[in-house]
């Protein structure tokens, strides 16, 4: 195989592990390091480059994540089958609009009933700061009615930070703001008609209150299994043109991230298919462990992804500012029908966030959120093996705001969830069984053991 040789920059600002990463990667792309190709030892690698364990551990673990490599028990790691595409012969019978079989998840949005808020979580000081300056030095913008697309310093700097975060690349013009992702999807759902695309996939299971804008507004649907790489893409629909919904970098409710491979295989089903792939983004920048996962629109070089973002779970939840980033086509369409629309955000708020990313004050805000939940995670493991190991599962730690945990307590799920409720914890059900996704992120740090430790007990109870 080619021999691992990069040449890193000092003076870059980019770490080590991350051009080590940028180097294999695009090897990998390039055909230079095929397929099953054993990659050099940690120890070896390190050696050979003067990189310490750490860097190069760092680096693969990036890889791997997002599906460029696999790794062997006692041997070591390989490249993997980054562009296998496999067949797809799913009939156009398979399409159902019958809500029944969607999902036997329930209640996916976190509940309201939360006794919780952490201060910390936010710095409304720079927020202010922000405000401030725009009513104070701006006045004169706000006597006028918000563009319906959405304020375009605020869609510039999205622009902006979708490239340098995610490594999206598009321009204000194709971005439309909404007051929160039901309404984006609502949007979405009249672009569609107007593109003559009545069908949807959604992953089952999957974000129920999405499933039901599609459902009202007439579109059948056909609800497509997750699996551990994410939505089984060999059941989609073929020979239709359809729209699926998808979470690839977080599957909310099994923390299944979708590997490279399985990403071209999407874009690939959507090219065969003229069809269109709608990318969920919600929870991407939260990530732990190694730097966030590209977004799938990244790969996308023929304008079949649709992507969405939001604020709610970065800033404050009151805040409802979400976005989409349409491919040229469907943006030069809802130009046209934008007319028909008002713009539900507020304009004060959106030219402040606006000016909280200019600033970079949303950049640090990140960084410091990633420190803080981090922590907040460790800390709820650690309850809840310290209080309650004999009878709960943690299933699944992968997102940036909630874990996924299996309860053997001998009660339902419905029971289960309540009494977290009732502790202040919103929760989601996964299954019936008693696996829940428990949301810890607004629970202060140093009060996390104790609350742990109290709805430990609570649920113990018969």
């Amino acid at each position: 195989m080619k021999a691992i040789m990069p040449v890193l920059d000092e003076n870059r600002k980019r770490p080590y592990y991350l051009q080590l990463y940028d180097y294999i990667k695009r090897s990998i792309l390039n055909g230079e390091i095929m397929k099953d190709e054993k990659l050099p030892s940690l120890r070896n690698l390190a050696r050979s480059t003067g990189l310490s364990i750490t860097t190069i551990e760092q680096a693969y673990n990036q890889l791997l994540v997002e599906g460029y490599i696999y790794s062997k028990a006692q041997s070591g790691y390989y490249i993997d089958d980054v562009f296998s595409h496999l067949s797809r012969t799913v009939p156009p019978e398979n399409i159902i609009s019958s809500p029944e079989v969607y999902s036997s998840a329930k209640n996916t949005q976190p509940g309201s009933a939360s006794l919780y808020c952490d201060p910390d979580c936010f710095d409304f000081n720079k927020w202010k700061k922000c405000m401030n300056k725009i009513i104070n030095e701006y006045t004169s913008t706000l006597f006028f009615e918000s563009d319906p697309q959405g304020e375009l310093g605020l869609r510039a700097e999205i622009a902006r930070y979708l490239y340098m975060s995610r490594g999206v690349s598009c321009r204000p013009e194709q971005i439309v703001i909404g007051a929160g992702t039901q309404q984006i999807t609502n949007h979405l759902s009249t672009l569609l008609r107007k593109m003559n695309i009545e069908h949807v996939a959604l992953e089952n299971p999957g974000y129920l209150p999405v499933r039901n804008i599609f459902r009202d507004r007439g579109f059948a649907i056909t609800p497509v299994d997750v699996g551990r790489d994410g939505l089984t893409i060999e059941k989609l629909p073929t020979n239709i043109r359809t729209a699926v919904y998808v979470t690839p970098s977080n599957h909310m409710f099994t923390g299944s991230v979708m590997p490279v491979g399985r990403r071209y295989e999407l874009l690939n089903w959507a090219s065969e298919n003229d069809s269109y792939i709608i990318e969920d983004d919600y929870d991407s920048e939260l990530r732990y462990f190694g730097r966030p996962i590209p977004a799938l629109k990244s790969l996308d070089h023929e304008q079949r992804v649709i992507y969405l973002g939001s604020f709610s779970s970065t800033l404050f939840a009151a805040i409802r500012i979400s976005y989409m980033v349409l491919p040229s086509e469907m943006a030069a369409i809802f130009a046209d029908m934008a007319g028909d629309y008002s713009q539900t955000c507020s304009k004060l708020e959106q030219l402040t966030l606006a000016m909280f990313m200019e600033t970079g004050y949303y950049q640090t805000h990140i960084k410091k959120l990633r420190k803080l939940y981090s922590q907040k995670l460790s800390a709820v493991i650690d309850a809840f093996t310290e209080a309650g190991s004999d009878f709960i599962n943690i299933k699944n730690t992968s997102s940036g705001i909630n874990i996924i945990l299996e309860i053997n307590s001998g009660k339902t799920s419905e029971q289960l969830k309540k009494e977290a409720e009732k502790a202040g914890i919103p929760s989601i059900i996964i299954k019936d069984s008693g696996v829940l996704g428990l949301y810890y992120n607004q629970i202060p740090l140093a009060a996390i053991p104790d609350v742990i430790t109290r709805l430990t007990d609570i649920w113990r109870r018969s």
